[in-house]
């Protein structure tokens, strides 16, 4: 990791659930947090643009716009950017093995790290039991789910008026239903299953809004997360060292430095 005028570079980055096209989108920080970082390698993990919203309205502020606009910028600088599409934007899932604007897309693929070991990247909707057999099911409850991230929206532009920072609802909601635990728990076991399959060290994947990264058996399962909930980025350190980034979290706590230096 090197760190110039505020700019941090780390090896690589993986970004996964952007929802780019819909309102619970947390555009805002994403660009804070591309301001602020570089990287060798920037993964993109699946459903960057939410293609199921857009296509029932379209919704696309300028600060949309800027996301792709540094991703493309990044990617004509020298950083090797990959798409790896996911369920919500799987309409890229026809262009695989092309590259458009700098930005190669790949079904999925292996990331070899600084130090050696090997990681399956994937987004991860495969492994998704409701995705893969009742798409109509995923549909109901992705509608569910946008209004619970309006809801969400909503009671995070009251608290920034309030003076509050940033804080997921809906990310709170979700993790103590006890049916959303289970799933979570099949679905990691799921792709660190695949992990072993392909007989690598590890697999980083998005698709649940859930970042997380610990051994399963000697396999490592890491989650991205997303930047509709959790706001947060995997980054790996120039010695191949992973971390998972909690951008609110970093951008609560420099604000409370340059309050207590002014």
């Amino acid at each position: 990791m090197e760190q110039e005028q505020g700019i941090t570079r780390y090896r690589s980055i993986w970004l996964s659930d952007i929802h780019l096209g819909t309102r619970g989108c947390q555009a805002d920080y994403l660009l804070d947090f591309l301001r602020h970082t570089e990287s060798d390698y920037l993964y993109l993990v699946g459903d960057i643009v939410d293609g199921w919203r857009l296509k029932k309205g379209w919704f696309w502020p300028q600060s949309h716009n800027d996301v792709v606009q540094k991703i493309l910028r990044r990617a004509r600088k020298g950083t090797q950017v990959f798409l790896i599409p996911g369920n919500h934007d799987e309409a890229f899932r026809e262009f695989v093995g092309l590259q458009f604007g700098g930005v190669t897309i790949l079904e999925d693929t292996i990331h070899i790290a600084a130090d050696g070991k090997r990681y399956l990247i994937i987004h991860g909707d495969q492994f998704d039991a409701v995705v893969r057999y009742a798409r109509w099911l995923a549909f109901i409850g992705d509608a569910a789910y946008t209004t619970l991230l309006g809801i969400n929206t909503l009671f995070n532009t009251v608290r920034r008026k309030l003076g509050f920072s940033y804080w997921s609802l809906s990310a709170y909601l979700k993790h103590k239903t006890k049916k959303a635990v289970e799933f979570i728990g099949d679905y990691e076991t799921a792709l660190t299953d695949e992990a072993r399959r392909r007989q690598v060290d590890g697999v980083i994947c998005g698709h649940i809004h859930h970042a997380e990264m610990r051994d399963m058996d000697g396999v490592l399962y890491v989650n991205d997360g997303d930047w509709v909930e959790s706001c947060t980025a995997l980054v790996e350190h120039a010695d191949g060292r992973l971390e998972i980034l909690r951008w609110a979290d970093i951008m609560r706590a420099r604000g409370a430095t340059m309050k207590a230096a002014a």
